[in-house]
């Protein structure tokens, strides 16, 4: 039987869908990878030849924050996520986007 999420010591605990246009003003929907580390969390996507790690964080927000900050420097805007799997569970696309403002 796998430890519950809490006592999990690292690894992807969460993944978040993430989506907006990319610098090439093409539609574009992946996942973040967010990993429990030493230090808190990080998170991770992947888009093309292009692989995006955030800082480390506190929390899981900050993290995915911290990826979708690295992604707006790249060029991609209109970006927003949620929550797709705590774990194992599926939240079934039932929480609410989270929309990021592009950078001037």
């Amino acid at each position: 039987m796998p430890l519950p999420l809490s006592f999990k010591k690292e690894g992807t605990i969460e993944r978040h869908q993430v989506e907006g246009m990319d610098p090439s003003d093409r539609y574009f929907s992946r996942s973040i990878l967010v990993n429990r580390v030493a230090q808190g969390y990080t998170g991770s996507v992947m888009y093309e030849a292009l692989t995006v790690t955030g800082s480390i964080k506190p929390t899981i927000g900050a993290a995915v924050s911290s990826v979708v900050e690295k992604l707006q420097e790249f060029g991609f805007t209109r970006i927003r996520t949620r929550p797709n799997f705590k774990g194992q569970r599926y939240l079934a696309e039932k929480e609410t986007w989270l929309d990021y403002p592009d950078k001037p």
